[in-house]
């Protein structure tokens, strides 16, 4: 058996003395394992940084078999990032996302999503970049958002709140009797959205949005918290000026 990908590298372990098993999640193989024979050299260690998009060749006799990569670089995101704290948290969280994934089960659009997150992660817009790669995550799962439309009235203006149960966006109007119940919208995911990049409140919001449903009907469901990885990206933005 032998495919070749682009992947973007999620996390590794020591095997022996000089290899890693690395788990990458790839655009048409999904996630897979493989090992990296001498990933832990001075020339292959730098690439296996969580982040870094690489193309890979994987190879075994079987297909049920760990399989043995070739790994060359393709983009390398965490260096771009080293010197934010808090891109280094997101890129960790969002390849924890990823890790929840079944192996070898393609999600070519879920890939697209990362890539264009990842992309950003030098950016300062990049803490709305993975609030909207979260509800992509949702999406994927089959726990997707409704924020077209009010729940209660069927209105496409003046979204302000979601329902904690139901994922449905509620208006202003018709919310605001129960937004004790309800979780804010943030303006930068609801419609017409404005083009100013969300505000600190904003982001916090979408975390929070993003982060219940997360919790609910992913990590709940299978009987796991969520990532520390995710609760570490939302400290590090807390702690930036």
């Amino acid at each position: 058996m032998r495919w070749s990908d682009d992947g973007i590298f999620l996390a590794g372990r020591p095997h022996g003395e000089t290899s890693v098993i690395a788990d990458i999640f790839t655009r048409a193989n999904g996630r897979a394992k493989g090992l990296v024979k001498g990933g832990r050299s001075r020339r292959l260690r730098p690439l296996l940084q969580t982040g870094n998009t690489l193309g890979v060749e994987w190879r075994a006799r079987l297909d049920d078999q760990l399989g043995v990569y070739t790994v060359e670089l393709a983009r390398a995101t965490a260096a771009n990032a080293l010197d934010d704290p808090s891109a280094l948290a997101g890129m960790t969280a969002l390849a924890a996302l990823l890790q929840v994934l079944a192996e070898r089960d393609p999600h070519p659009a879920l890939y697209d999503a990362a890539q264009d997150c990842l992309a950003q992660a030098s950016d300062a817009n990049f803490p709305a970049a993975f609030i909207r790669f979260e509800m992509n995550f949702l999406n994927e799962l089959g726990f997707g958002l409704n924020l077209a439309t009010c729940a209660a009235t069927g209105r496409k203006e003046d979204l302000a709140y979601v329902s904690p149960k139901s994922g449905q966006a509620v208006c202003r109007e018709a919310g605001e009797p129960y937004a004790d119940r309800l979780l804010p919208l943030p303006a930068f995911l609801a419609n017409g959205a404005s083009a100013n990049a969300p505000s600190g409140t904003e982001i916090e919001a979408g975390l929070q949005l993003t982060g219940h449903f997360l919790a609910a009907h992913v990590f709940a469901e299978s009987g796991r918290p969520m990532p520390r990885a995710r609760e570490e990206f939302v400290r590090a933005l807390r702690r930036r000026p």
